[in-house]
């Protein structure tokens, strides 16, 4: 099962960086993929060739997809929401950070769930879907990772938010 991030012109890659490392590390199959798999430029400045276009990628081989914030008119097209909704109706595990979350609404995703757009919360997990606020990027890997089963055992899991959210050092 594939593990994709929708990427583009001006996504924000840093609300993605560490569940793309948890992705990474646990041999996930992850795919960066953009609506026409060509190479993007991140909100950051650098650039990241993407795998394979949107409509190549077999839904029915989707595991998760991931959505993050940034100037989204550039994936706010209805080839998208359909994807999304076509993506949500099979229970895929779907997340949007920032304004990634408003791909996730826009595709109506969010009715009759809890959000960041329903709540204060930095973060809610409800169902198949996952949303977060920019600020709240390390608790939306670690719930991604947790919901995607990365984590070895509670002891990895503490390791992790221990280093990732505590600044623990490892020894």
């Amino acid at each position: 099962m594939k593990d994709v991030f929708l990427v583009y012109n001006s996504a924000c890659f840093y609300e993605i960086v560490i569940l793309s490392y948890f992705m990474k590390f646990t041999n996930c199959d992850v795919i960066f993929c953009s609506l026409d798999g060509s190479a993007v430029r991140a909100m950051e400045g650098f650039s990241v060739n993407a795998d394979m276009a949107l409509e190549e990628i077999d839904k029915d081989q989707v595991r998760s997809f991931i959505i993050p914030g940034g100037g989204i008119s550039a994936i706010d097209h209805d080839e998208v929401k359909q994807y999304l909704r076509e993506l949500n109706g099979r229970k895929v595990l779907i997340a949007g950070i920032c304004a990634g979350v408003d791909i996730l609404d826009k595709a109506g995703l969010l009715e009759n769930i809890r959000s960041t757009h329903s709540t204060e919360e930095d973060f809610v997990s409800d169902g198949n879907v996952i949303t977060a606020r920019a600020n709240a990027y390390v608790d939306f890997a670690i719930e991604v990772a947790k919901r995607l089963n990365l984590f070895r055992d509670e002891t990895d899991l503490q390791e992790t938010i221990g280093f990732w959210k505590n600044y623990n050092r490892l020894q």
